[in-house]
């Protein structure tokens, strides 16, 4: 299965995890509905795709238990043992966990800029992001029937 980085950006700071390629539409379609916050765009998203926001919301909390107060070995250690498609989810907390939250993976990397209403394909192997376009529902198990269009805001940019 070939997966993607995903890097959300917000005021706290950002998350970055790897993800089958389907994310890719789901977060962009929960984007055209102008999320505040990484919390409020996996609400969002996982309308789109059944069970990311239980997949990243653990991963932060595991991350957080076994990396407090500034001691990142365990991260470190799981960046550097790990192919980077079985990455954990993490927090980009120091040099290490930025660089390789920009580091594409099988079908590439995406930051996804809250703040700035932006969304960066580092570099994008699955297909192009568009303005508009139509997302099919994951249920957690399987692509249903149900697609739902979207269409990002003026606000939004898309890199290239």
């Amino acid at each position: 299965m070939d997966v993607m980085r995903y890097t959300v950006v917000d005021d706290r700071g950002a998350v970055s995890f790897v993800a089958p390629c389907e994310v890719c539409t789901a977060m962009v379609a929960a984007c055209s509905e102008d999320p505040k916050d990484l919390q409020d765009l996996l609400d969002k998203a996982d309308f789109y795709y059944r069970n990311l926001k239980e997949y990243v919301l653990n991963g932060l909390a595991i991350f957080d238990e076994r990396n407090m107060d500034g001691e990142y070995e365990a991260i470190h250690r799981e960046l550097s043992e790990n192919l980077s498609q079985r990455h954990p989810v993490f927090r980009v907390v120091d040099e290490m966990t930025r660089e390789t939250s920009l580091r594409p993976v099988t079908a590439g990397a995406i930051i996804f800029n809250l703040r700035a209403k932006r969304i960066v394909q580092l570099d994008n192997r699955f297909k192009d992001i568009a303005r508009n376009g139509k997302v099919t529902v994951f249920d957690g198990f399987a692509r249903t029937n149900l697609t739902y269009n979207y269409q990002l805001p003026k606000s939004w940019k898309l890199v290239p």
